[in-house]
């Protein structure tokens, strides 16, 4: 059987010089609707970060696995606690993927949780807050 990622993909004006750096800057696009806090940092290979929302509902902590400037940016999700979960740690070894390519006079910005599908419980309700932020706070930074 076969599962799909989730998976989203905007074409944008700014060089892929110009995104990656707002891209690795997790604090300025991962934030602002669900009351999150974040500790540590993501700049350089091996970083770590921790993630925390919702008032504790979601807790994850993230390492830069892969760092190719103005191409791709991976995180290895190395532990998580989602409580509204029957599996709370369901995240727990996924990735987070930033992949990053020039297509024509444009940047294509190609975004993919791996490891999040729609085999798993999360699937639905994380896809829709993904979909939040990518929307409502990434896109308009990299616009």
């Amino acid at each position: 059987m076969t599962t799909t990622d989730f998976s989203s993909t905007f074409l944008v004006d700014k060089s892929p010089k110009e995104v990656f750096p707002i891209l690795l800057n997790v604090r300025s696009w991962w934030s602002g609707l669900y009351g999150e806090t974040f500790e540590g940092s993501s700049e350089k290979l091996d970083d770590e970060f921790s993630f925390l929302a919702g008032g504790g509902m979601h807790y994850s902590k993230q390492k830069l696995i892969e760092l190719i400037p103005d191409t791709k940016i991976v995180w290895l999700v190395t532990d998580s606690k989602l409580t509204f979960l029957s599996d709370e740690a369901e995240w727990t070894h996924t990735k987070i993927c930033f992949e990053i390519s020039q297509q024509g006079n444009k940047t294509q910005v190609r975004f993919t949780h791996i490891g999040l599908n729609p085999n798993i419980q999360c699937y639905d309700q994380c896809s829709n807050g993904w979909s939040g932020y990518l929307q409502q706070k990434l896109l308009p930074l990299i616009s």
